[in-house]
C-alpha cells in the first residue's frame, strides 16, 4: 500500500512564508527580516501551540499573557530604528521571542518581567540559542532600570494609558522608545518617542492590542 504523499510545508517554506507575511505587513527593512529569519519562534512557545510558531498571530504563553504576533514584533523593532552599538532597555520579557530578536541588533538588551516564571524559561531558552548579551530580570518594569540607564533605545510591550514618565527619564536625548498606549484593551494605539534636545516628537502608527502594563511583581514573583 503507497503512502499518500506528505503535503506538509517543509521548513524552509514555513519560512518563506513567514517572511513574506512580514514583508506584506509592513516590515520592509532587511536587516530587521534578517534577524527575525536569524530567530526561530518555536522554542518560545510551549505546548500545542508550538505547531503555530511561523504564522501571523498571537499565541498565549504562561502566567495569562501572550507571545505578540511576528508582524508587530517586526514593525515595533524597525520602528526603534536600532544601531549596533545600541543599548536597548525591553518593559515586558513575556516569551522572550522579542528580547532575542533585539539582540540580533543591539550591543546589549536589558529586559524586564514581573513574572518570574516567564523570566527563569526566557533566559533558558536564551542560553540555549547561546544569546550572550541579554539580560532578563525579575522587576516592575514600570519603574525601568535606573542603575543601568541612560538608555539608546526602549520597547515597552504592554499598554500604559501615557508613556511612564521614569522610562522616558531614562531614555538618551536622541533616543526612541516604541509602545502601546490606550485607556483600554480595546483602544491601543502603537506609538513611537523620540527624545530630542527641545522636548519629545510622537509619532502614531497603528492600532494594537496588548495586555495591560501593571505596577508591582507578579504573584509568582
Amino acid at each position: 500500500m503507497n503512502e499518500l504523499p506528505d503535503d506538509r510545508p517543509t521548513d524552509a517554506e514555513r519560512k518563506m512564508q513567514f517572511l513574506y507575511a512580514l514583508r506584506s505587513k509592513g516590515v520592509t527593512d532587511n536587516i530587521v527580516l534578517s534577524a527575525m529569519e536569524a530567530v526561530d519562534r518555536s522554542p518560545f512557545i510551549r505546548g500545542i501551540f508550538s505547531e503555530r510558531a511561523y504564522e501571523d498571530m498571537p499565541l498565549p504563553i504562561a502566567c495569562g499573557q501572550t507571545i505578540s504576533q511576528p508582524s508587530v514584533v517586526g514593525l515595533m523593532t524597525q520602528a526603534l530604528e536600532i544601531s549596533p552599538r545600541d543599548k536597548v532597555l525591553e518593559i515586558g520579557t513575556g516569551s522572550g521571542y522579542q528580547a532575542a530578536i533585539l539582540s540580533k541588533l543591539a550591543r546589549r538588551v536589558y529586559t524586564i518581567d514581573r513574572h518570574r516564571r516567564l523570566v527563569h524559561e526566557a533566559r533558558a531558552v536564551f542560553e540555549a540559542m547561546d544569546l550572550t548579551n541579554i539580560t532578563a530580570i525579575v522587576a516592575d518594569g514600570s519603574y525601568g532600570l535606573p542603575e543601568q540607564a541612560p538608555f539608546d533605545r526602549i520597547i515597552v510591550t504592554a499598554a500604559a494609558e501615557d508613556p511612564p514618565g521614569p522610562l522616558l527619564a531614562q531614555l538618551k536625548v536622541g533616543g526612541i522608545m516604541v509602545l502601546p498606549v490606550g485607556q483600554s484593551d480595546t483602544v491601543q494605539h502603537l506609538i513611537r518617542v523620540r527624545k530630542t534636545a527641545d522636548g519629545l516628537e510622537y509619532d502614531e502608527m497603528r492600532s494594537v492590542r496588548f495586555v495591560p502594563l501593571l505596577e508591582g511583581l507578579g504573584k509568582d514573583a
